[in-house]
């Protein structure tokens, strides 16, 4: 299901023809998302790049997540990659920055268990957050939520 890019590649095209450019703050994801992505002939024309912020504080320092947020929601959180979204668009001057969130497992964070997923977009004129519950393995899991934070995307670029 995910080894097509067709997902990706649909996102960049739509954000090319619209002259704008994305903007990834990862963290289960750790990179893939940047990956699938890059792995797009011509990506570079709407993708400017990324922040793999794993570490809470790189997600602060780096993102500008508020602290309080973290200390209040922690990174699991709505609020968090939605913070996240907005921080990677300011930061690498892109339209629209794309977050993920969430435990990747087999262990639970913040109480939460694997699978428990938060993504986030922000745009110009829109943010929208999603939280997933996934299932499977740690592989599955960080590919649903690449998956579910590009199909956010999507579904504003085409309203």
């Amino acid at each position: 299901m995910w080894s097509d890019d067709a997902l990706a590649r649909r996102v960049l095209e739509q954000l090319a023809r619209r002259g704008e450019t994305v903007a990834t703050a990862e963290s289960l994801t750790g990179g893939m998302l940047s990956s699938w992505l890059t792995d797009v002939p011509g990506a570079s024309r709407s993708f400017v790049g990324g922040v793999v912020s794993y570490a809470t504080r790189v997600k602060v320092a780096v993102l500008d997540v508020p602290a309080d947020v973290v200390d209040r929601h922690g990174v699991v959180s709505e609020e968090c990659a939605i913070a996240m979204a907005r921080g990677t668009r300011a930061r690498l001057d892109a339209s629209w920055g794309v977050s993920t969130t969430g435990v990747a497992g087999p262990d639970e964070q913040e109480g939460k268990p694997a699978g428990t997923v938060w993504v986030a977009v922000a745009g110009p004129d829109a943010v929208e957050a999603r939280r997933l519950t996934l299932h499977g393995d740690r592989s599955t899991i960080r590919r649903g939520a690449c998956e579910g934070v590009l199909s956010a995307l999507e579904g504003l670029l085409v309203r």
